[in-house]
């Protein structure tokens, strides 16, 4: 059975310096914003399968019920996540994205892609088709980016560009916070 590619969706909130968290790994207070947490967690629920590393995760009460690939080095072939009979364990390294997404079942279907740094790195090489980018005024100058390769002297916009992706579309979800979701897509698209 050939599966075709699915739809690919990147997801993040990020700081004004393009952080996702704190140097620690923490997900910080001041860019927990109740709209975005609301079109972030539609969005995946309509997803038919989500994508994190192993410190990531969507979270809320369907976040064990969803199908999903848990990126990680710790394995070298595509196996059954041993926690979660819903999830399988997928080394990049070791087995191409299509032999991966097969192994969950899933025909087609969109893949929401949900963090953290890594993973959004690697999907920028495998490729979105919407990169949902969702930005906040709040600072978290020292933490984690959202792309390998922001900071200080690269922006987030530049590393979406070098690959491809331009904004096609900015909403606001909460002017009173001025937080606001863009859309990024491919440039051929």
């Amino acid at each position: 059975m050939t599966v075709a590619r699915p739809y690919v969706e990147g997801y993040a909130v990020i700081s004004r310096e393009g952080m996702i968290a704190t140097a620690d790994g923490r997900f910080p207070e001041q860019i927990k914003i109740p709209a975005d947490h609301k079109f972030y967690q539609e969005s995946v629920d309509r997803a038919s399968a989500i994508i994190n590393g192993r410190y990531s995760a969507e979270g809320g009460p369907k976040e064990k019920l969803r199908r999903r690939l848990v990126v990680t080095g710790r394995v070298t072939a595509l196996m059954p996540d041993p926690t979660n009979p819903r999830a399988m364990l997928w080394n990049p390294a070791s087995t191409p994205f299509a032999e991966a997404w097969s192994g969950l079942g899933i025909e087609n279907g969109v893949a929401a892609v949900v963090g953290g740094t890594a993973v959004f790195g690697l999907f920028l090489t495998i490729g979105y088709d919407c990169f949902y980018l969702t930005r906040t005024d709040a600072s978290v100058p020292e933490g984690r980016p959202v792309f390998p390769g922001v900071g200080s002297t690269t922006t987030v916009e530049a590393v979406m560009a070098r690959h491809g992706l331009v904004l096609r579309e900015t909403r606001m979800l909460d002017a009173s916070v001025n937080c606001r979701v863009e859309s990024w897509m491919p440039a051929a698209g």
